[in-house]
């Protein structure tokens, strides 16, 4: 016999009947799977709901205060890594801490004055701490 596209047919198993609930007493008939009587059996129950107790985002805290948006927050590059990473001295610009990987884009640069500088230098950043201008000045 010559197989043919009608001869073929679903494995055992692969089309099974999608389930028709409350059609009839056997099983999955009359209540339909959602037990005996009360709210849940009637009703559909919105999302969240806790069965009468006070919801979770009810019990929980009000977060006070607020962000202030117009907060500036810096990317500290300190004097120590000013004077690692240009052991010559020279100008220092902020395009230089970016390719060397002292800063990231995106953000304003601050020296800060944490370590010591033995070579000049002339750096052009966002701000200075008052001990970071001291040491370079110096």
């Amino acid at each position: 016999m010559v197989l043919k596209a009608h001869h073929l047919r679903p494995a055992p198993g692969a089309k099974k009947a999608k389930t028709r609930k409350g059609r009839g007493e056997g099983s999955k008939g009359k209540t339909a799977g959602r037990g005996g009587k009360g709210t849940r059996a009637r009703n559909v129950v919105r999302a969240g709901f806790e069965g009468g107790a006070m919801p979770l985002v009810q019990r929980l805290p009000k977060l006070r205060g607020f962000k202030n948006p117009e907060t500036v927050t810096y990317q500290a590059v300190n004097v120590s890594t000013i004077n690692a990473l240009f052991p010559k001295g020279g100008e220092v610009s902020i395009d230089d801490l970016y390719k060397l990987g002292a800063a990231r884009k995106g953000r304003p640069v601050k020296v800060l004055g944490n370590g010591d500088i033995s070579v000049k230098v002339n750096v052009t950043v966002h701000g200075f701490s008052s001990s970071a201008s001291e040491k370079i000045s110096a």
